[in-house]
Order: C-alpha cells, then sequence, then structure tokens
C-alpha cells in the first residue's frame, strides 16, 4: 500500500461512473479507509453554484470559452477548499470528474485546443494532475440511451448535445488517453454496474487496500 492518493473518475456521459463511485464509497467504509469523495463541477458551496450555471439548459447561448473557464474556476475553488486539505490531512480523495474532462469537453469537443484548456486548468490548479485516474469508457450513443432510459427528467445542457457532440468528447478522451498512458487505467463501461464496480474495485485494491 501507498501513501495517500488524488484518483479520478472519468468518462463520457451516461457510462455509470458516478453509480460506480456510490458502490466504492460503501466498500471503502467497510475496509475502514480514510477517505474523501467528491464530485465535478461542484463538490463545495462557490463550485456547486457555478455548476448550476454551467449546466442549466436555459443557457443555451454560453460560449465555449465561458464554459471553459467556468470549470476552471469551479475546479480551483474546490480542489484548494476541499481536495487539497483532504490530502494534507492523509486521505485518499476520489473525485468524479476533473481536469482530463475539460480536455475532452472544452478543448476537444468545443475545439478551443487541448493545449489552450489545459494551460488555463494548469493555471487553477497548480499543474496538480492525479496520481491515478480510471477512464469508464463507453461508446457515446450507448450513454446517451442510458441517460434518455435512466434520467431523461434530468437532462442537462451537455447532455443535451447532439451525438456528434459526444462522439467528438469521446475522440477527445482518446487523445487523453494518449497523453496520459502511465496514469489512467481503463475499464469497460458497458459491463453491468456490478461487474464495473469490480473492475474499478481489484484496481483500487492494487493500490489502496
Amino acid at each position: 500500500m501507498v501513501s495517500n492518493l488524488f484518483i479520478t473518475f472519468e468518462g463520457p456521459d451516461g457510462a455509470g461512473k458516478t453509480s460506480a463511485l456510490k458502490d466504492i464509497v460503501q466498500r471503502l467504509e467497510q475496509h475502514n479507509i480514510d477517505f474523501l469523495a467528491t464530485r465535478e463541477p461542484g463538490g463545495i458551496r462557490i463550485a456547486e453554484n457555478i455548476r448550476e450555471v454551467i449546466l442549466n439548459p436555459a443557457y443555451q447561448e454560453m460560449d465555449a470559452h465561458t464554459e471553459a473557464l467556468l470549470y476552471a474556476a469551479a475546479r480551483s475553488q474546490h480542489f484548494y477548499e476541499k481536495i487539497v486539505p483532504a490530502l494534507q490531512s492523509g486521505k485518499h480523495v476520489l473525485c468524479d470528474r476533473f481536469i482530463d474532462s475539460s480536455l475532452a469537453y472544452q478543448g476537444f469537443a468545443r475545439a478551443l485546443g487541448v493545449d489552450e484548456v489545459l494551460s488555463i486548468n494548469e493555471f487553477a490548479i497548480g499543474k496538480r494532475m492525479p496520481d491515478l485516474t480510471i477512464f469508464f469508457d463507453l461508446q457515446p450513443q450507448i450513454g446517451l440511451a442510458r441517460i434518455q432510459a435512466n434520467r431523461s427528467d434530468e437532462i442537462n445542457r451537455l447532455d443535451a448535445e447532439s451525438l456528434v457532440f459526444h462522439e467528438k468528447v469521446y475522440a477527445g478522451y482518446e487523445e487523453v488517453l494518449r497523453r496520459y498512458p502511465e496514469r489512467i487505467r481503463i475499464v469497460d463501461a458497458s459491463k453491468s454496474l456490478d461487474e464495473v464496480t469490480e473492475d474499478v474495485w481489484k484496481i483500487l485494491k492494487e493500490v489502496i487496500v
């Protein structure tokens, strides 16, 4: 077992990472592991308020640059207010989305440039990258179908984007995987939730259990 780690869960919309994280939290509690589970955008008051603006389907006119900057602002506040203190106290931190989401969604899919969005976010978080990222690999059409079937009454501004956009997001994640192969582990998110959770747990047991 190594020292406490900063671990992120990434993947396209509908991949099931949020549901898997809930199950992982229960397992970590059963093993008496000291950890913090959080999410982006959000996790603390300021970032949750920014989240409401970013994801509100009423704001269809939002420019891609504004979107990227709002994500970076929410991330910075969340990082310094919640993640850094938890890491400094010796806890593992598991975060539902982090910088890779911005690289895939705004950098690649919104065509702002992966390097440009990376630069904004490195400023926002002091270049502190995750120690380990678990990527939930799922084809976008499957993810969108899951969203329509399971939470059609909660579709946010990004969920409502076209399949073409979400295909670009997936291609953006492929670029992220090429850039950071040393820290990213891949799980097949097309499996059942129980199977996906088990695959994630096997990865985590290698490093924190």
